[in-house]
């Protein structure tokens, strides 16, 4: 059964889809427009991280530092410091891949009040290939010390995340997605950094008890979790689907609380599967609930050129996957029993 909050036309053919990274730049005018200490830098991409209107509405407070994503973080880091809220602009592959030792030494290290905005995560980029789809951002930036990662689940949530995160001391890493995306919550959707949210339980038409599996998921991705969970209740599978947006730091006790309510795990994410999301969950479930847990993700693998959507179905996170993985863990946790 669909949140109440959420998008109820998500399962039509003609629902809205845009992409994430739009609500980054949504934010940050919004930002502007509240906080004269938020300023903005771009290393070159300004257009396609969706920093540009920032740049045109407060020039002033806007950087172009060009190709340089190690000068992005530097001068980030001393703007951090002395009061202003700087965002960093541009691709997850460059920020944080091409510049992990200046955030982590100038940034994280000083705890300097950085926003880091890592546009063009995932496969789904599409076309660009692999050296432009970041799928181990996610796993490098949770292990910094000081740093708080967030992956929003659509454009709405992105702008809640990014106002969110100049309100939030501290740097904060961002991953947003190129291609256009379901849009999945509504104004009135909550939006709490820490704080995850269910977004599908079982239907109480069926009087089910209890899920058989959670599904615990981030990014745009969830959308194929809502769709597996509605046709797994076509064959009397129930799941419950839930929207950890927040990576970093992790709503310990809403996973750990809805996972021993199923009894067994799914994760999601457009993300390799090792040190992510499934990476997070995992660390948590083995030193406080040991259950069965399967992982829908990236294995070990480099994505290629494609269309979004069919490199999804390749890599294996889409709706037939996710389902698959849900009958996987079942299995193991009823022979378990």
């Amino acid at each position: 059964m669909l949140n109440k909050n959420l998008n109820q036309k998500l399962f039509d053919k003609d629902v809205e889809q845009i992409p994430t990274r739009n609500g980054y730049g949504e934010g940050l005018v919004v930002l502007g427009e509240e906080n004269p200490n938020v300023v903005v830098l771009s290393a070159d991409l300004t257009e396609s991280t969706r920093a540009e209107a920032f740049s045109k509405k407060f020039p002033e407070r806007f950087i172009e530092i060009g190709v340089a994503e190690q000068n992005l973080a530097t001068i980030a880091a001393g703007l951090g410091i002395s009061g202003k809220i700087p965002f960093i602009s541009s691709y997850a592959t460059f920020s944080p891949g091409r510049n992990y030792e200046q955030i982590r030494t100038t940034i994280a290290y000083n705890d300097s009040n950085v926003k880091i905005a890592g546009a063009h995560a995932g496969i789904s980029v599409g076309p660009d290939g692999a050296t432009h789809q970041a799928t181990e951002d996610i796993a490098i930036m949770r292990v910094m010390p000081n740093m708080k990662v967030i992956v929003p689940c659509d454009v709405i949530e992105a702008r809640k995340a990014t106002i969110a995160a100049a309100k939030i001391w501290g740097p904060v890493y961002i991953r947003f997605g190129r291609e256009k995306s379901p849009v999945l919550t509504t104004e009135t959707t909550p939006f709490i950094v820490g704080k995850a949210q269910l977004l599908w339980v079982p239907s109480e038409k069926r009087k089910v008890k209890k899920p058989d599996v959670l599904i615990v998921g981030c990014g745009p991705l969830l959308h194929n979790a809502l769709c597996a969970a509605k046709a797994l209740e076509d064959e009397k599978i129930n799941v419950s689907v839930m929207n950890v947006h927040t990576i970093k730091p992790l709503d310990e006790d809403s996973i750990l609380n809805h996972a021993g309510h199923a009894g067994a795990v799914v994760t999601l994410e457009e993300h390799q599967i090792a040190g992510g999301l499934g990476g997070a969950v995992a660390e948590l479930l083995a030193k406080k609930l040991p259950l069965p847990i399967e992982f829908v993700g990236m294995e070990d693998t480099f994505g290629e050129s494609g269309k979004p959507n069919e490199l999804i179905e390749k890599y294996g996170m889409g709706v037939g996957a996710i389902k698959d993985a849900v009958k996987r863990v079942i299995k193991r946790k009823t022979q378990s029993v």
